[in-house]
């Protein structure tokens, strides 16, 4: 599975001592991209990818009707151009906290659409902030 630590601390407290600086980083906005930096280099499938990112926490958590593209799940969806290189810059980071270790890196691929439960939530740097998210259930 690959999962992120999306933590979206300020800068200003990511700078203190290593006790005190609160862990993990804003990395959502950028680990399917960086993962596809991988697919690029010819390390791991787009299928593998889809596997860790998408199929595997749905069965390792036991979440209803989600992880998959099958009749009858929410369509949680997002649409990617694999041949759309974009770099990090603070004009284009999304997290309230306005920092990424990733600032100033290039990628291949660049998320274009995002849907949640089938509601398109995300489309070329916009987003719809319509109430379109829905209670997660578990089978256990």
């Amino acid at each position: 599975m690959i999962a992120t630590d999306h933590a979206p601390h300020t800068l200003e407290e990511k700078k203190q001592t290593y006790f005190k600086a609160p862990s993990g980083g804003p990395m959502v906005q950028h680990a399917l991209v960086a993962m596809l930096e991988f697919y690029h280099n010819g390390i791991i499938s787009i299928e593998t990818i889809v596997e860790k990112m998408c199929h595997a926490p749905a069965l390792c958590f036991q979440i209803q009707k989600r992880g998959f593209i099958r009749q009858g799940y929410h369509a949680d969806i997002t649409i990617i151009n694999p041949n759309l290189p974009w770099k990090v810059s603070k004009m284009n980071i999304l997290s309230k906290c306005g920092w990424s270790a990733m600032e100033g890196n290039i990628f291949k691929s660049k998320i274009t659409h995002t849907f949640v439960n089938g509601n398109l939530v995300f489309h070329n740097g916009i987003f719809n902030e319509e109430d379109s998210g829905q209670r997660l259930l578990f089978d256990r």
